[in-house]
């Protein structure tokens, strides 16, 4: 009890290791905040009317804001209170030029986490909050403190182990007054390590801008031979810096919490009705049953009836006979109707599952994940995931709207992402990845060869080309000088909750051996893939070009 009585423990406060683009850039960092408070059980009665005075003169303060703050916290018995949260350089300037006259008020420092971009890469960068009271209690015996900063989402949350540093501190022996005497030793705290990642901050900053003027939407660039995120955006977002915040605004934080808009809510990883960038499934489907060989020819019709509906297709007359390559280039209905319903949804389903819809898809930020649907006759005998069980079968209109990415398909655009780098790389199931480690994600264990016919890769590949030659998605090419030859699908889809068309464009490049893939989607965005999701592939694409 006397060690107690006479020992202080002065806490020194971890440095957060930094977050980095794969360039170097820094994408978050800690930062000294400077505050100016007020120990109210340690006024002088007889200068605090002039100090008063000062401060607010000094800052524009109202005066009787500042009674008000001191009142309370006299009444309340606070050990300090923060006048101004967070000092600018002048700020700090007038009142280190004024300090003698302020004897009451005090700069009060204090590391925080700062985010340089602001809202840039926000939902893969992820944020940190104070430990609660609740977490305190099992999180203590890992070196946290009360109030201590923790990641709560992204990358800031999975690699929180990794970055977060140890406490340090210095032990001082003082008097019965509590005065210091003398110094019993100091153990340094230590600065948490630094986090690499693969994104490319000139290609990140492109993707937040093409999205500005959608309501809401996603952009991944990936690297389609290893999974390497190259940028990754969501719209809205929102500025991580509100986080590091010591007041909290209401209004912002009814805007990102409350918000029917979702701002918190990362897009590029949840689920939306793919419509036609989903027909490269359903061609795989029919070349890898057997049932529509490579070399298959169908008639394409203005509709095609099933169950007791027409189909139509989306020019209403049809295309004549086509085969694959001509079916993927004009983007036909009728013809992935016929293959879809010929194959069944069982195969569909089985060749997805190969390609990785239906599941995470191994990127760390796998807590903001979904992992959508993909229907299978077994998912309708049980009730569809809201009915009674036997109550909710098969039906035939359910096959043409599989085949074309419709209702009882709902993928994420990362999920798109990997199994187009399937057909971009050669067979190739790839895990993506935003930590820098080159030599892993090019292992067996995250790069899986597929079970698909090479042949069959290749044709899908040749019909994506021709996509970008003389179909679909021409308008790529419009424009834009010196591009390696460009693959793609555009989609326009349906959305399953009554909404507004959804918009789609996936694309890679060089056509062979392709270096980069970009997945671009508008939500809620009517118009088609080719009109609103297109040029904002485009623009990466000419920015990564041209910086290459």
């Amino acid at each position: 009890m006397s060690d107690e009585n006479r020992i202080r423990l002065i806490s020194s406060q971890p440095i957060r290791g930094r977050i980095l683009d794969k360039n170097g850039y820094v994408l978050a960092d800690s930062r000294v905040k400077y505050s100016l408070i007020l120990k109210p059980q340690s006024v002088k009665e007889i200068t605090w009317e002039k100090q008063k005075s000062n401060i607010s003169g000094l800052f524009d303060l109202d005066i009787n804001v500042i009674q008000k703050k001191y009142f309370d916290g006299l009444k309340n018995q606070k050990l300090s209170l923060t006048i101004i949260d967070d000092l600018n350089v002048d700020q700090l300037i007038k009142f280190k030029e004024n300090e003698d006259n302020l004897d009451s008020f005090e700069i009060a420092t204090k590391l925080i986490r700062n985010y340089p971009y602001k809202s840039v890469a926000a939902h893969v960068i992820g944020y940190t909050q104070p430990i609660t009271d609740s977490e305190f209690k099992f999180l203590y015996n890992k070196g946290y403190k009360l109030n201590d900063l923790i990641g709560r989402t992204g990358i800031e949350y999975v690699y929180e182990d990794t970055i977060r540093g140890e406490w340090g501190g210095e032990m001082v022996e003082v008097n019965s007054l509590g005065k210091f005497q003398r110094s019993l030793g100091i153990k340094p705290s230590t600065q948490g390590n630094d986090i690499e990642l693969t994104i490319d901050i000139n290609l990140q900053l492109v993707a937040e801008e093409v999205l500005k003027d959608k309501k809401a939407g996603a952009i991944i660039v990936m690297d389609p031979r290893d999974g390497a995120i190259r940028a990754m955006a969501s719209k809205p977002t929102f500025d991580l810096n509100f986080f590091s915040k010591e007041f909290k605004p209401e209004k912002e934080y009814n805007k990102l919490f409350n918000s029917p808009e979702k701002p918190l809510f990362n897009r590029a990883l949840n689920a939306y009705d793919p419509g036609s960038v989903w027909k490269i499934v359903t061609a795989l489907a029919g070349l890898e049953s057997g049932k529509f060989p490579s070399d298959t020819i169908l008639d394409t019709k203005p509709c095609i009836t099933y169950g007791s509906q027409c189909f139509r297709e989306h020019n209403d007359l049809g295309f004549g006979l086509i085969g694959y390559e001509d079916a993927l280039r004009v983007s036909s209905n009728t013809f992935f109707y016929q293959v879809g319903y010929g194959v069944g949804v069982d195969k569909i389903n089985e060749v997805s599952r190969k390609l990785g819809f239906n599941s995470l898809s191994g990127i760390e930020i796998s807590e903001q994940e979904n992992i959508g649907l993909v229907a299978s006759s077994e998912w309708a005998n049980e009730g569809r995931g809201w009915g009674e069980p036997g109550q909710t079968p098969w039906l035939p209109e359910d096959i043409a709207s599989m085949s074309i990415g419709q209702f009882v398909v709902q993928v994420t655009p990362i999920q798109i992402a990997r199994a187009y780098a399937v057909i971009a790389n050669g067979g190739y199931l790839v895990t993506p990845h935003l930590a820098k480690n080159d030599r892993e994600y090019l292992s067996n264990k995250k790069r899986i060869k597929l079970d698909i016919d090479p042949n069959h890769i290749q044709l899908i590949k040749s019909g994506l080309r021709k996509v970008v030659e003389s179909g679909t998605g021409v308008s790529i090419n419009y424009g834009v000088s010196n591009l390696p030859p460009v693959s793609g699908k555009t989609g326009t889809a349906e959305d399953g909750e009554g909404g507004s068309d959804h918009a789609w464009f996936v694309c890679f490049t060089p056509s062979e051996k392709s270096e980069l893939l970009i997945v671009a989607f508008a939500q809620n965005t009517p118009g088609g893939g080719s009109v609103h999701a297109l040029p904002m592939a485009k623009e990466i694409l000419r920015a990564w070009n041209e910086k290459k």
